[in-house]
Order: C-alpha cells, then structure tokens, then sequence
C-alpha cells in the first residue's frame, strides 16, 4: 500500500505544480484580457465605444487612418528588417568576409538600444524648425529639411527598421547556420552558379526563418509607441498605439480599450498568418547525419566593398546614434551639435536665462527618484519573473499534466504576442477598479509591476526550460527519493544547477524592462516615476539635451547588464564544454 500511496502523493504535487502556474498565469495573463473584452462589450458603454470607434463621423480620426499608418509602418518595417538582417545574416553565416565575428555581434546591438534612443538621434540630425525645441545639425548647416524627413511615417519606419533589424538578423543567422554543407557541395558539384544556389537552395531552406523574423518585426513596429509618438505626434501622425495612449489619458477608457482589442487583432491575424504560411509549407531536411558545416561564399573583388557596407551598417545603427545623443546632450542647440559644449544639462544649477530654468538632470530631484524607482523595480520585476519562469519550467518539465501543461505553455508565451500598450489597457481594465476585498491598484507601483512581470514571462520561462533540460532528471528523482520536498530540491539541486543560466536570464530581463515605455507609460503616476517616462516627457515638452542625457543614462545601465549577461552565458557555455 505504501507504494501506490507515494505515486499518489507524487502525482498530486506535480499537478499541484501546474495547477498552481495556470492560476497564476490566468490572473497575470488571462483575465486582463478577459475584462478588457467584457467591458466593450457592454450595452451602453461598450456599444457605444465600438460605433464610436468604427461608425461614426469620429472613426477616421480614432482608428481608420491610425491603424492605415499602423499597416504601413508594420509591412515596411517588417520587410526592411528581413532584408536589413537577411543580408548582414548571409554575410556573416554564409561568405568569406573579414570581421564576420565582430559583424554579428555589432548588429545583435541595436535591440539593446530603446527605440526612443534612436528617435531621439534622428531628431538631432534631422529636425526641423516646425516645431517646438528647433531644429537638428543638418538644418544648422544650412540645409533645408523637409517635414517628410524630419517627421512623420518615413522617420518613424528608418527608426524602426534600425531597432528591431536585430530581430531578424538572429532569427535567419541561426537558420543560415543549420544549413547542411553537403547540399551547397552538391550543387557546386553540378555547376550550379552562387546566384542558382543561393534562391534555389538556401533561400527556400531558410524561408520560414524569415517569415519568422518578418513577424517579429511587424508585432514589435505595430505595438511601438515611443518612435511615432517622438516623431509622429509633433505633426498630428497617430498609430493605433499613439491614438490608444490618447484615449485613455484623457479617460475615454471605453473607447481605449476597442482600440487595444484591434491593435491585438491586428497583431494576432498577421502572426497567424505567418504561422498557417509555415506549417502549410513542404518540410525541407537540412540536417543530416555527418553535421557538414556551412560551405562559405567566396566574395572574390566584392569582399571589400561588402564588408564596408555590413559595417556602415552596423555603424549607423549601434554607434552613431549614441554618439549623437552624447553630442546632444553637451550642446546648448542641435543646430550646432559640436562647438559651445557645457555640463549644464548633466549637473547645471536652475539659471532662469538658461534652457528656462530647468537644472541638470542630476540637479533634478525627479531623476534621483526615477533612477531609484527604475533600477528596484528592475530587480523586483527581474526576480519575480524569473522565479515564476523557474517554476513554469519544471513544471512542463518534470510534471507533464495532460491539457493543463499545454495551456500553461500557451499562456507562459502570450504576452510575447500582444502589445506592450494594449496589454498596460487591460491590465487598467481589471486592476485599476476595486476587485471585491481588493483595492484598485491603478496609480501603484504593484500595479505596474505585475504588468512588467507578466510582460517578461515569455523570456523567463524560455530561459528557464533551457536551464532546466540540462539537469538530469535522476539527480532530481534521488532527492525525491531520499524525502527531500519540492522547495527543497528547487533550493538545493535546480536553482544552483541552473545559477548561470537564471542569472543572464535576470539580466536579460532586466535590460527589458528598463528600458520599456509602452507599458509604462500607460502606467506610470507622479509618484512612481521612471528614467524612460522621464526622457520622454523632456523630449515632449521640448528639452531634448535632458531627454538625451536621461536616455544615455539608461543606456550606460543596459549595456552593463547586457555585457554582464554575455559573459556569464560565455563563461557557462566554457563550464559545459
């Protein structure tokens, strides 16, 4: 009888386990979006909203021509993003170019860079005097800048495709270097010419892999708010996230909420499409048993002339623009980003006869705040997650239960999908009005910690499940056997097994959510505030060499964990050889 009563025992906690991450998945993923449905979908109010929204004299101007714009720049930014990547990927993965090394890891950066980093970039060299804050260095040197360069769609789309390039450029390098050496020999055995090759055989192999990558740049330029909000709304150019954001500031949360729905519908049929186009696609075997490493391109005469070009590449997408926004920051006007240098914008007293009283950052009790309040709820948010991502893991892991681990995995994933914005709006919808015994939580830091939490379980439960594979599950069964309970055997044996991995995933996480202003912006009060609302409210209200010192600030905080992150995951993958 004991034994039978063990496997029960066994059994109930490990579907305990995934009980328990379904819950809390349900009430961190599901039920915000749940309530944000429920609530436009009441008689009066709701109905209301979604005729409001899409039949009526108001419709153009709350969704038709900002979810036109939207269309626009997710289609273009997606297919500048796989040519951008496709190509820096063929060349570091597939040719004989020097720097390859160097190459790839220069055009990882960008991602790393928040979009209103490079926004702000942007507006230093091609601003024009249209607006408030003056114009950029080209329009100082004499030259006459256009609107359609200095705002609206085509700044907006160029800004884009420098940030989220990085996506597709890891997506299709990983697929280039899966592919089998053997079937390039082949056809070069035949005769068969690079160009023959390269659409004939690598080009379809790696199709999905940019679908892949295309999609993720669509979600990521649908859902953005900081780049058309820096250089669309100057000149009254709204995305279904600009026009989301509207909306809900100005408390016309019905009307809100229906713009959130579409913005994930957008998001949900075109990811869905591209993945019906991949798994209605012939499978091609690109693996095979001897593993033949990638057959390289020779480049012959072109090999210079390319490397320049992957460079200048990498070059205006990575340093440039921090050059830029470094330069910006010292010069008392964009029109001449180089000469009259001060520190005034860094550490500057208030002098009412210079940039209107405003101190330096540093000066500015704001930023201490912000900095404080960015940096713990990075680690809060950062733990949690993390610790949650651990949890999932083994439970899809260790504890398989039929259905529930698959709807855990789903859910675990989700957040991946929606818009960082419509997802602060539903977490506004459940949250920010009392729940029973609960209190509202809008205008709280919890509440904006949940949000970021749940917003980061995609990339801490996938962290997470690679840590956790790699631990033999006989070293986990011995512990059970010997009555070591589960929080016992997740202190002693999976989290230190796992201590590398978990600690770049906290890392990696962290530099997200620092950097994250679409679902902070929604969320932020006067007493929480952060480093990218801060940025963004200078660059709004027309201080740009503050916005550029705050947003340098946190890309000095980024790159230290983003480099921290690549060392200890270089440093474990060394342990494991």
């Amino acid at each position: 009888m004991t034994l039978p009563l063990r496997r029960r025992g066994q059994l109930f906690a490990s579907h305990g386990l995934t009980l328990a991450m379904a819950l809390i998945l349900f009430a961190l993923v599901a039920a915000p979006l749940i309530t944000i449905a429920i609530q436009t979908l009441q008689p009066s109010s709701g109905a209301q909203a979604w005729g409001d929204v899409l039949a009526s004299r108001l419709s153009p101007n709350l969704f038709w021509r900002p979810a036109a714009n939207t269309m626009l720049i997710g289609l273009s930014v997606a297919a500048g993003c796989v040519l951008l990547g496709g190509f820096l990927a063929w060349l570091v993965v597939m040719t004989d170019v020097p720097g390859r090394a160097a190459i790839g890891f220069m055009a990882t950066l960008p991602f790393m860079i928040p979009s209103f980093a490079t926004a702000l970039a942007w507006g230093s060299v091609f601003r024009n005097g249209r607006v408030g804050g003056g114009g950029g260095l080209l329009e100082g040197l004499g030259f006459a800048i256009p609107d359609w360069l200095s705002w609206g769609i085509l700044p907006t789309i160029l800004v884009l495709i420098a940030h989220y390039y990085a996506l597709a450029f890891t997506v299709i390098a990983a697929a280039l270097a899966a592919v089998n050496g053997d079937l390039i020999e082949a056809a070069q055995m035949t005769g068969a010419s690079r160009k023959r090759i390269l659409f004939g055989i690598v080009l379809p192999v790696v199709t999905p892999a940019i679908i892949a990558g295309g999609s993720l740049a669509f979600a990521g330029a649908v859902s953005n708010f900081a780049a058309p909000a820096l250089l669309g709304l100057p000149v009254r150019m709204q995305t279904l996230s600009t026009r989301l954001f509207g909306m809900i500031e100005i408390g016309q949360t019905e009307r809100g909420f229906v713009l959130a729905i579409l913005l994930i519908c957008i998001s949900a049929v075109f990811l869905g499409i591209g993945n019906r186009i991949l798994s209605g696609r012939r499978s091609f075997a690109t693996i095979g048993g001897k593993g033949a490493k990638p057959r390289r391109f020779a480049l012959g005469g072109g090999k210079s002339l390319l490397a320049v070009l992957a460079w200048s590449i990498c070059f205006l997408t990575t340093v440039l623009p921090i050059f830029l926004l470094l330069a910006a920051s010292f010069a008392p006007s964009s029109l001449a980003l180089f000469s009259n240098w001060t520190l005034h914008y860094w550490i500057g007293t208030s002098d009412p006869a210079f940039a209107r009283g405003q101190p330096g950052i540093f000066h500015n009790p704001q930023l201490i705040s912000a900095l404080t309040t960015t940096l713990t709820l990075g680690v809060v948010v950062a733990f949690t997650a993390n610790l949650l991502g651990i949890l999932i893991a083994v439970a899809l892991t260790r504890h398989k239960v039929p259905v529930l681990s698959s709807l855990v995995s789903q859910l675990s994933f989700l957040p991946m999908l929606l818009p960082g914005i419509a997802f602060a709006a539903a977490y506004i919808a459940l949250y920010g009005a009392p729940i029973g015994p609960l209190p509202a939580l809008y205008g709280t830091k919890l509440l904006l910690a949940l949000a970021l939490t749940a917003a980061m379980l995609p990339f801490a439960v996938q962290t997470g499940r690679a840590t956790v594979a790699q631990i033999s599950g006989d070293i986990d069964e011995a512990a059970r056997m010997t009555g070591a309970g589960f929080f016992r055997r997740l202190r002693a044996i999976t989290i230190p097994l796992a201590a590398r991995g978990l600690v770049a995933g906290l890392l990696i996480s962290f530099v997200n959510i620092i950097g994250d202003l679409a679902i902070t912006i929604l969320l932020f009060t006067p007493t929480s505030p952060l480093l990218a609302v801060l940025s963004y409210s200078y660059a709004s209200d027309g201080f740009h060499q503050f916005a550029n010192a705050v947003t340098l600030v946190i890309l000095v905080i980024s790159m230290f964990a983003t480099g921290a992150a690549t060392l200890l995951r270089g440093r474990r993958r060394e342990n494991i050889a």
